[in-house]
């Protein structure tokens, strides 16, 4: 299955298409525009040494590919089908890879307004749940993939030592506000935009509590241009995403002119479109934090 074949969405509808995949009698989500295809599965040549997560390597159309076993990861049992099984092919922060799950049923059309935040009294701090869609009279759990990834290979996450070489610079007077649903995400950005001179950070679980923010400040009467300098902003948060959220900044009268940056696991050459018809100032890949620094510089004077 291709995702170009699906539902097209235009920008900043605070709309998304899930694919929804099931491990034993569990079923998740993955965005769909994260997968690439999905295929039936193939022979994998193991990899000695490899993480107890992956299960090998296999070749698709000349690319050698890694596959994550997923009921592994999030510490399911194995398939009691194996010939049923499914290879989801999927590309995000700049690297496809492959995740085995056991089956693969539909394709969902909907509203981020429609997940749920997963609560913190049966969420923990490892999981990998970034949020619950109640559909049908059944729940769909949405799996944060990035998570699954870094905690596989660590490198692949934001690395402080990028800005480190960008040298030190005074910039505690601006303050910028960070929209990003992931507590692991918030922790990392905190530490590397403190470490490149930013200190006056305001950070909101997803679009809609930081755009709540701005509204305040604006209805209180003060000049938001001079509270805030600049909106970084995931696209993937429950309730409202990333792309809406850039959309209902430039469109206000007030704040319209506030920069915004799209930082995210979803900016790749297919979908850096979406961004720019909603107007956001720049993107960048996660995990490039030292470009998302030179981006800031650029836009914030």
């Amino acid at each position: 299955m291709d995702h170009k074949k699906g539902i097209l969405l235009e920008s900043g509808t605070n709309e998304l298409e899930i694919v929804e995949f099931g491990i034993g009698s569990n079923k998740f989500g993955i965005n769909v525009i994260k997968v690439k295809e999905i295929i039936n599965p193939v022979p994998i040549t193991i990899v000695p040494q490899a993480h107890s997560n992956v299960e090998g390597i296999i070749e698709l159309r000349g690319e050698i590919l890694p596959i994550v076993n997923v009921a592994a990861a999030l510490g399911f049992p194995p398939s009691e089908t194996p010939h049923l099984d499914k290879f989801i092919v999927a590309e995000f922060n700049k690297q496809k890879i492959v995740f085995h799950v056991h089956s693969v049923t539909q394709i969902h059309r909907i509203s981020w307004a429609q997940i749920e935040k997963p609560s913190d009294m049966y969420q923990g701090s490892e999981s990998q749940i970034i949020g619950v869609i109640k559909l049908n009279g059944e729940m769909i759990l949405l799996l944060d993939f990035e998570k699954i990834v870094v905690e596989i290979n660590p490198e692949s996450g934001i690395n402080v030592q990028q800005v480190q070489k960008l040298g030190k610079r005074e910039r505690s007077e601006k303050r910028i506000i960070v929209a990003e649903d992931s507590a692991l995400l918030r922790k990392l950005l905190h530490d590397t935009l403190t470490e490149a001179g930013f200190q006056n950070l305001e950070f909101f679980e997803n679009g809609r509590d930081a755009l709540a923010y701005l509204d305040t400040i604006s209805e209180s009467g003060k000049d938001v241009a001079s509270e805030v300098q600049m909106v970084i902003t995931d696209i993937e948060m429950p309730q409202m995403d990333g792309h809406h959220l850039t959309k209902r900044i430039k469109d206000h009268n007030k704040f319209g002119k506030l920069p915004v940056i799209i930082f995210s696991s979803l900016i790749t050459d297919d979908l850096r479109h979406k961004g720019k018809m909603v107007g956001a100032d720049g993107q960048v890949s996660k995990p490039e934090i030292a470009e998302l620094i030179r981006l800031i510089d650029q836009h914030i004077l």
